[in-house]
């Protein structure tokens, strides 16, 4: 019996490390790929390692305006998602009214919906409406789906949150605002912050909405899908890539331990 123990429990950690490799052996290769000599061409093992690549896309403008623009995007669309996010959360958790259910479809629609059909719809209602294109439209196209991270996270701890606690407070005489200040928002901050991190990092690695929202402008993503058919730029691609990588990493991993802690105090 122990035997077998053992080679089940050897054969699910083979299982997952075959997963682990499955899912980041390809983000190795630009890893390595960002360090390579060659400028065109790619083979392996690599010719040799040089750090010139991260030297000239420091120097390239295009890269520049493209990471801010992503990032005023993604702050500005994280930004509305928490407001419209949290307050829809609150609405159909606090209030019982007809047509809750079917709300809380239409609030989690935009993220099952594929990519190309939301960025149509948006592309095909700016222009009716004669418009134009330019931040704001990039914005509001990630906006769609960022609500829904926000919405989801502030909807689950309020769950997870004691009503009770809520109607302590105002039988001890404090005001609604108080109640939300000292009460509500601890109880909903860590929510917050992981679904705003959240936000942050779908909003800034999306291409497809923006594709059809951008007009002229480009975004990072964009600038990379851009930047794949010059082989020469290939090198700074995967520079490129792996600032992509660690700007959208580094926010979900810290909202992930941040619910995940908060869960584990809960219990």
């Amino acid at each position: 019996m122990h035997r077998i123990r053992m080679k089940r429990g050897l054969a699910l950690k083979l299982a997952a490390g075959g997963v682990i490799v499955f899912l980041y052996f390809p983000l190795a290769i630009i890893l390595l790929y960002a360090f390579t000599t060659q400028d065109s061409s790619f083979r392996f093992p690599p010719p040799g390692l040089t750090l010139d690549w991260f030297e000239v896309s420091t120097r390239n403008p295009a890269i520049w305006s493209s990471l801010r623009l992503s990032l005023v995007v993604a702050a500005a669309s994280t930004g509305i998602a928490l407001i419209l996010g949290s307050l829809l959360a609150a609405a159909v958790y606090r209030k019982e009214f007809f047509g809750r259910d079917a709300l809380s479809l239409l609030v989690l629609l935009p993220i099952a919906l594929p990519g190309i059909v939301t960025g149509i719809a948006i592309r095909s209602a700016i222009s009716l409406g004669d418009l134009g294109f330019g931040t704001w439209s990039i914005v509001v196209g990630h906006a769609t789906f960022c609500v829904v991270v926000v919405y989801n996270n502030v909807l689950a701890r309020f769950r997870r949150m004691q009503g009770s606690l809520v109607e302590a407070s105002m039988d001890l005489g404090a005001s609604g605002l108080q109640t939300f200040r000292y009460v509500v928002l601890p109880n909903l901050a860590t929510a917050l912050l992981a679904g705003g991190m959240l936000a942050f990092a779908l909003s800034f690695d999306e291409i497809i909405v923006t594709t059809f929202t951008a007009g002229q402008q480009q975004t990072l993503p964009i600038w990379i899908f851009g930047s794949l058919v010059r082989p020469r730029q290939r090198p700074v691609t995967n520079v490129v890539a792996i600032v992509v990588i660690a700007i959208t990493a580094i926010p979900i991993i810290i909202a992930q331990r941040l619910t995940s802690q908060k869960q584990g105090a809960m219990r």
